[in-house]
């Protein structure tokens, strides 16, 4: 069987495919950004809230991370429209996503809170700091030194989740290959495309992660006399 590549098609809609790809980004970019502020509340809250904050944030872990994203975000864009809450598909993507996001961040931050030595944490309860100055300075930052790679790879793997919110119409990369698709019939060479458009995003996400680390969180740590 022979098949004729024709690309022209799918590089003449450049600029279909650049405002799907700058959508991604900006989905991906809001949703780390506020899904990491969400995990380090509830980090904090499961690790030293009082017991009521404790079940909350457990219930919430428990929730998410037993069911699936697809059914997350058909959640928030259809089902919540039956008690008056209508989103926009980009609205209800973002969220979905941060929820989504926060859930498997939050476990991740607690094993890196938990590998903290104690006496750290009696360190700084010797040095006098309020409790948001130890959480901030003594645990938070190391925490996050440790659990790094595993965050990051989070935050890659949500970018790439993304493409799920094509099916509530959001105008993500994987939404403007559909249309495409059924414009131009090409679907060999538009997902060629689009997966080497998903590729680079992915090593440039990681570029960025690491300019990040570098600039930091890339202390050298203290050794004792």
């Amino acid at each position: 069987m022979q098949y004729t590549f024709a690309f022209g098609d799918v590089f003449a809609a450049w600029p279909l495919l650049l405002k799907g790809t700058w959508i991604t980004i900006e989905l991906s970019l809001s949703a780390t950004a506020l899904g990491l502020l969400l995990a380090i509340a509830c980090a904090w809250g499961k690790t030293s809230g009082p017991a009521p904050v404790r079940w909350i944030v457990e219930a919430y872990i428990e929730l998410i991370r037993n069911t699936p994203f697809l059914v997350q975000l058909f959640f928030f864009f259809f089902a919540l429209p039956a008690v008056g809450l209508r989103w926009s598909p980009h609205t209800a993507a973002l969220t979905a996503m941060v929820i989504n996001l926060g859930a498997y961040a939050t476990e991740i931050l607690r094993a890196g809170i938990d590998a903290i030595p104690r006496g750290q944490i009696e360190a700084g309860l010797a040095l006098n700091l309020k409790p948001w100055e130890i959480f901030r300075f003594v645990i938070l930052k190391p925490a996050l030194k440790s659990i790094y790679p595993a965050l990051t790879s989070q935050f890659i793997l949500l970018m790439l989740s993304s493409a799920v919110v094509s099916v509530i119409s959001a105008d993500d990369l994987t939404s403007v290959a559909a249309t495409l698709q059924s414009q131009t019939f090409r679907s060999f060479e538009i997902y060629i495309v689009v997966a080497a458009i998903y590729l680079l995003l992915s090593l440039a996400f990681s570029a960025l992660f690491r300019a990040i680390y570098r600039r930091t969180l890339d202390f050298p740590e203290r050794r004792g006399p």
